[in-house]
């Protein structure tokens, strides 16, 4: 059994069950005039207008499920996407806008005002569908007044490197935005229209109010909470002014904010989420199973440190190996989750490249183990790999190579490392984003 082969079949199996015009399709039908959300009817004859909105990787796909479901009956459609990730050729109502993730750019901005005019011109005999999926959070921006694109820049540069958790970055992230935890919402809300929310997870947990940092969902977090993350990790001193300024006001209570569990407006809100990384994990496992292993998804919980977390990886690989235990050989553990990486060198790699490293130095020595781990939208930090492959023998090649592992670790440069052993994974971008996949192989 070759387990490279194994573990390309697993990615694929995965991806595939978490396609968004598959996962969309799932959730979304149309009989006749009536539209069907989930369980949750409505009647198309009631409605003047339906309008499609949103931002993420998946977007494209998601918008291009809705059309084809919805056709002509779309009045106006605008989706911010990561470059790269644009449908081959465009849709009929839809827009597809291209902008920066994970830093938000101009064209990010420029696209989150066309949503808003958008939105802007609802209804209260108008529905919204509004795709949020992996990215959102960085596509679809418009600051509070008096925060320029160079300080949300600054300032999402610093968290992301901070070993923040996205939980914590989106804290901050919600209180200085016009459309996150719950502002676009309010804003539907106002013009009287009603909007259905269609989510695809990338978040460990499907917390609400951290998928896209929840533009439609009610917000738990608060500026203290926002400050309190700053200053956890050191930041405060070194955010821009226009960040902390803003941040402060709101803690005296002179910016409003994010509407809050329990708020009347989110009656009208219908929220689903149409895929998640169970759904990719569990996809997984089946296809293992098929292919002979006992296999087993052990969490979608998986975080911390990535580096640490690759040393977590190779322990049950090892007792798997040594022991046959917890499950017997062949196994397949499958883990799911997104770790965090805090950035001390200057190198080049992605959370999933610095796990497999991680892995790679506890299973120095070890055979018949094989460690995968890579990020689901095919974009492992900002490297054009999905993750990496590790074994007992990745050490000993690489320093063979002239490569020392530990220092490309301590550097947070993997992504050299894997490509000069030709271990990289290579997707492509996938349209698709539910979190991090690793699977832990072993042989008999």
């Amino acid at each position: 059994m070759d387990l490279r082969a194994a573990a390309m079949e697993l990615i694929w199996a995965a991806l595939g069950a978490v396609n968004p015009a598959t996962a969309v399709a799932r959730t979304l039908r149309r009989e006749g005039e009536t539209l069907f959300i989930g369980d949750r009817p409505y009647d198309l004859t009631a409605l003047d207008r339906v309008a499609v909105v949103g931002a993420g990787k998946a977007g494209a796909g998601m918008a291009a499920a809705v059309e084809a479901i919805l056709g002509d009956r779309i009045a106006a459609g605008w989706v911010n996407v990561r470059y790269g990730y644009e449908p081959a050729h465009p849709l009929e109502r839809v827009h597809i806008h291209p902008a920066g993730h994970p830093i938000p750019d101009k064209a990010g901005l420029e696209g989150t005002r066309q949503i808003l005019e958008i939105v802007d011109s609802l209804t209260p005999r108008d529905l919204a569908l509004v795709l949020i999926s992996g990215g959102a959070s960085a596509l679809m921006e418009e600051p509070v007044p008096g925060v320029s694109l160079d300080d949300l820049q600054r300032l999402n540069d610093l968290l992301l490197r901070s070993g923040a958790t996205i939980q914590e970055i989106n804290a901050v992230r919600k209180h200085l935005s016009q459309v996150k935890g719950g502002r676009l919402a309010q804003r539907i809300v106002r013009r009287g229209a009603r909007a259905a929310v269609l989510i695809l997870s990338d978040v460990v947990g499907n917390p609400l109010d951290a998928i896209g940092s929840g533009p439609c969902v009610p917000d738990s977090t608060t500026f203290t909470d926002a400050w309190a993350v700053l200053e956890q990790y050191g930041l405060l001193e070194i955010v821009p002014l226009t960040v902390r300024s803003h941040l402060e006001r709101g803690r005296r209570g002179e910016e409003t904010d994010t509407p809050k569990p329990g708020a009347p407006l989110f009656a009208d809100i219908h929220t689903l989420i149409v895929a998640d990384n169970r759904t990719a994990a569990e996809a997984a496992v089946e296809r293992a199973k098929a292919l002979g292993f006992h296999a087993v998804l052990l969490t979608t919980y998986l975080e911390g440190e990535a580096r640490e977390a690759g040393r977590a990886l190779a322990a049950l690989a090892k007792e798997e190996a040594r022991r046959g235990s917890p499950f017997p050989l062949p196994a397949c553990l499958v883990l799911g989750g997104e770790t965090t990486v805090t950035v001390r060198g200057a190198g080049r790699g992605g959370r999933n490249q610095e796990l497999a490293l991680g892995a790679a130095l506890a299973l120095e020595g070890w055979e018949n183990i094989l460690v995968v781990t890579l990020a689901t939208d095919g974009t492992d930090g900002p490297t054009d790999a999905a993750g990496a492959m590790a074994d007992g023998s990745t050490v000993s090649r690489a320093r063979a190579l002239g490569l020392d592992p530990v220092d490309h670790l301590a550097r947070n440069d993997a992504y050299p490392l894997f490509a000069t052993l030709g271990d990289l994974i290579i997707t492509g971008p996938t349209g698709t984003n539910v979190n991090d996949l690793a699977f832990v192989l072993v042989k008999g």
